[in-house]
């Protein structure tokens, strides 16, 4: 379910944004949706009432929702305030890229990989796979990373903003598909207990 809430402000994002041309009005009050400068002030109204809410029914807060909020906040007012969409296309794939430094880091720091550190208490596994979940995910990170820069200047802006929505969704699951195939093994068959297996090389 958390997961699934934090798609809401890309879904407001890609609304907001094939409104565009479209006028708003509430009383006297009205306003032109006026495409991605709409859609980028929309996203970072979004993503802060996420972190909000997320802090107000879990009193937590990850480093990667604030790393999110502050990328959007940084990225998407330079978008608006210079009125260059140039920021708002780069926010993605310098995210993705720092959460791939990151994560990388955390191979040579400390004896436990981001990982292990997020999923550790819930699961036990043998350390060779932990490792080959982090680069997983590292070459996850890096490969969105990169074809965003790909989709942002190859492509039209509507196509871009399309991309950001249908992408999101599409990279998630096959994370999630393939980081439960390389768990599975792992788990016992009656309950997904973890169990006991011995170690591989890296």
């Amino acid at each position: 379910m958390k997961q699934l809430a934090e798609f809401i402000p890309i879904i407001l994002f890609f609304i907001a944004y094939q409104m565009r041309g479209d006028t708003v009005s509430v009383g006297e009050w009205s306003y032109t949706l006026d495409g991605i400068f709409s859609a980028t002030a929309v996203l970072i109204v979004a993503t802060a009432l996420q972190v909000l809410l997320t802090w107000v029914f879990t009193r937590e807060l990850e480093k990667r929702l604030l790393w999110l909020l502050a990328a959007v906040c940084v990225f998407g007012g330079a978008t608006l305030l210079f009125r260059d969409q140039t920021f708002i296309f780069w926010k993605p794939t310098v995210f993705n890229w720092v959460m791939a430094l990151a994560f990388a880091a955390s191979h040579f720091i400390g004896e436990r990989n981001l990982i292990e550190r997020a999923l550790g208490a819930q699961i036990v596994l043998p350390k060779p796979i932990w490792n080959r979940l982090l680069w997983l995910w590292v070459g996850n990170f890096s490969l969105v990373g990169a074809l965003n820069l790909v989709v942002a200047y190859q492509f039209s802006e509507a196509f871009w903003v399309s991309y950001k929505l249908y992408s999101a969704f599409g990279f998630t699951l096959l994370l999630t598909i393939i980081t439960g195939v390389m768990i599975a093994p792992h788990l016992s068959e009656e309950d997904g207990a973890p169990v006991e297996a011995a170690a591989e090389p890296d």
